[in-house]
């Protein structure tokens, strides 16, 4: 089965390189460092004679996740360095904002397609003493390669979905051998954990997630005080990581409540798509400015909305608005991180869709910290009302807080497990 599945990927190859090239129009990141995709690498990377403990974090999410992880991990293996993998340039645009402050000892490059002679030349040049994974990222040719070249492999801050889990086991065959592959699993909660177990995953624990130790950087809550004193005395609503089809439904929706006494900021998931969602608000009659084009002068008080145009200043952005509505929950796409902005103290709304978060989306709803909207114009009736009920928005605040605090904890967990295998 995996001869047919890397037999596939030869035959894709041709359909991937033209895909690299055509979102490089948008994002030109993506065509940097292609030879890096196919398993060729400098051939000095790091310090020489230091080990390697290799991290893969994916896109924006995960690497931000893996903050408090290879903090604690440079802290102790001082002989170590961290070679941090991606597969998309934002994630590696992130990485490089967030272990800037580590030098040397933080190494990132993009991991090869899954193809065995690519991820095997890719193993051999950096020799990894572990792969820690993180979340849902199981190749079947990586897991394959590091059986081959002895390298532990732990899934860390895992999660699997339902939906996920009933993909999985139609392809049985081939992610069966990957899961049994692992050394070591260290799951989100016990629904992730049972579903990792009926994969045939062994060493499975429940650690808890990571994200509850990311602590809200002090140069990024400053920034948001910053941007808080630019935005004016309104009311600001916060639409972080929206995705595509959701920005048209909150501005229809914001359009119908013929509010203009609150500012209203939407934050796209996706930087390629900045200008997309401008031109969305400018087709409502709605007065939008860039984050990016205000830089230190304060907003216009003729703005309807404002676009967080900006990479790395999340917590920024939670720290400068009233309410936050966490996106990718308005439809069906599994809903995003509402964490940082329970960290921050935020109240936080959330809609129907949230399976990728499901058990941090229903312990936050149950501590008070989150209220759960079945639409757009929904999302917007309960912004308006907390905007304008002081002590109900400050109490869902501090629950939020809480909660966040409540639920810290998981990282010094999988150190424990992650000793294990080094």
């Amino acid at each position: 089965m995996r001869a047919i599945y890397s037999f596939a990927w030869w035959l894709a190859l041709p359909l991937v390189l033209l895909r690299l090239w055509l979102r490089g129009r948008k994002e030109p990141g993506y065509r940097q460092h292609l030879g890096e995709r196919f398993g060729f690498y400098r051939a000095a990377t790091g310090r020489p004679g230091e080990r390697k403990l290799w991290v893969h974090a994916v896109s924006v999410g995960e690497t931000r996740a893996a903050e408090p992880l290879i903090d604690a991990l440079l802290a102790a293996y001082p002989d170590h360095s961290i070679l941090l993998t991606h597969m998309t340039p934002t994630g590696r645009a992130t990485g490089r904002t967030l272990f800037g402050k580590h030098g040397g000892r933080v190494v990132q490059c993009y991991l090869p397609y899954d193809i065995g002679w690519m991820v095997g030349r890719f193993l051999r040049h950096f020799a990894p003493r572990i792969c820690i994974l993180m979340e849902t990222e199981v190749w079947p040719n990586v897991m394959a390669q590091c059986v081959r070249h002895r390298v532990p492999v732990a899934l860390v801050n895992a999660r699997l979905s339902e939906r996920s889990l009933a993909r999985a086991k139609r392809l049985s065959a081939l992610m069966g051998d990957a899961a049994r592959a692992m050394s070591c699993v260290a799951a989100q909660t016990d629904a992730d954990a049972g579903r990792l177990r009926q994969l045939g995953t062994p060493n499975v624990h429940v650690t808890g997630s990571i994200k509850f130790d990311v602590a809200p950087p002090e140069e990024m809550l400053a920034k948001g005080t910053m941007l808080r004193r630019q935005l004016g005395s309104r009311p600001v609503l916060l639409c972080a990581s929206t995705r595509e089809g959701e920005e048209q439904l909150i501005l229809d929706a914001w359009a119908a409540s013929r509010t203009t006494d609150v500012l209203l900021t939407i934050v796209p998931r996706h930087p390629q798509r900045f200008d997309e969602v401008q031109k969305l608000i400018e087709a409502r009659g709605l007065r939008v400015y860039r984050r990016s084009a205000i830089a230190d002068a304060a907003i216009p008080q003729d703005a309807d909305v404002l676009l967080g145009d900006t990479m790395g200043e999340m917590f920024a952005y939670y720290a400068a608005c009233d309410v936050a509505f966490i996106g990718g929950s308005l439809l069906p796409l599994g809903g995003q991180n509402l964490i940082e902005a329970c960290a921050v103290g935020k109240p936080v709304l959330i809609g129907p869709h949230t399976f990728n978060f499901a058990v941090a989306t229903e312990d936050a709803i149950a501590a008070g910290a989150t209220l759960r909207v079945k639409d757009a114009s929904g999302m917007i009736r309960e912004a308006l009302r907390l905007l304008q009920t002081n002590q109900a928005r400050q109490a869902m605040g501090a629950n939020a807080q809480g909660f966040a605090r409540q639920h810290r904890g998981a990282t010094a967990r999988t150190m424990d497990l992650l000793r294990q295998l080094l």
